[in-house]
């Protein structure tokens, strides 16, 4: 299921990701932009055909939801590609939060934006020897995720991760986590206590208005600690949104390139664009300016007017 000409570069289509539904029309818009198409068959698949084509390819599309764009970075980078091949997106997955955050709604809209073709510098984040692009999550949404499987994605969308956040937070055993947010200014922050969520965002911004775009052309992470709360305080979407939206003693909110998360006790579960990642030692830098992505409209580049 692949077009005879690559043209501009390859399209990596996950075939199960979101509904499921969408692979014939990702490989007939492909093949009329003149896009070469793969399709994975295994997870780590999409990571291992972007290293593979990434040298070659002026873009490589991930056609799917934000575990599949990691995939694709991390393969882009692997190949040590980021200055020659630029990252372009068709969401087809169950959140596509990354795709959101840069302007991109829709299966048929996304071809319109690769042939529009307008490019942006976005940071990179980097987390141990692993690259995201969206945000890296640490404590009970980490685990929320890293509970909901595929069946559940498909019946119930992001459903499934409110409906395992809520379950999680009952049972949840807060890890005791030491958080250095020192970039030697006067903010310098060495945070220590039992941690229930750890948001780190890089084109994800973690507030009462969760979902809105970050700066992600800045050079720095968005972080969120939040200490332990009680659990009683934390069901439901709204009263996250609530709780992230309010400053107090049990949560720290800095913007900063670098991160640096420890655990003594144990390893911990941290979700890097849905990816999971479990480590009892984190550390997070920002790569500024180093991926090119085809975004939409509706994507700002300074979307706090910090920069004019």
């Amino acid at each position: 299921m692949a077009s005879s000409s690559p043209g501009r570069g390859v399209v990596v289509v996950n075939p199960v990701s979101g509904s499921a539904d969408h692979v014939d029309t990702v490989v007939e818009r492909a093949a009329d932009a003149g896009f070469e198409t793969r399709l994975t068959d295994a997870a780590g698949d999409a990571r291992r055909i972007a290293r593979e084509v990434a040298p070659a390819a002026e873009v490589v599309v991930a056609a799917g939801g934000d575990g599949t764009v990691n995939e694709v970075v991390n393969g882009i980078v692997e190949a040590t590609a980021t200055e020659s091949t630029t990252l372009g997106i068709v969401p087809a997955g169950t959140g596509n939060n990354f795709a959101t955050n840069v302007g991109i709604e829709g299966i048929e809209a996304a071809f319109d934006v690769l042939a529009r073709d307008r490019r942006r510098e976005i940071d990179l984040g980097l987390a141990n020897d692993r690259a995201f692009v969206n945000s890296c999550v640490g404590g009970i949404t980490a685990a929320a995720s890293a509970a909901t499987g595929s069946e559940e994605k498909a019946s119930l969308g992001v459903l499934a991760y409110v409906r395992n956040t809520i379950e999680e937070v009952t049972s949840y055993d807060a890890p005791p986590l030491s958080v250095d947010l020192r970039d030697g200014s006067a903010d310098d922050v060495d945070w220590q206590g039992d941690a229930l969520f750890v948001f780190v965002g890089n084109a994800r911004r973690f507030s009462g208005t969760r979902t809105a775009q970050a700066d992600v052309e800045d050079g720095l992470f968005e972080v969120v600690v939040v200490g332990e709360e009680p659990p009683s305080s934390l069901v439901g979407d709204a009263a996250l949104e609530r709780l992230l939206g309010r400053d107090g003693d049990a949560i720290v909110r800095r913007r900063t390139p670098s991160v640096r998360i420890a655990c003594e006790e144990r390893s911990v579960e941290y979700s890097l664009d849905g990816e999971m990642l479990e480590t009892d030692r984190l550390e997070l830098d920002v790569a500024a300016a180093s991926l090119s992505v085809i975004v939409g409209e509706g994507y700002a580049a300074d979307p706090d007017g910090r920069r004019t």
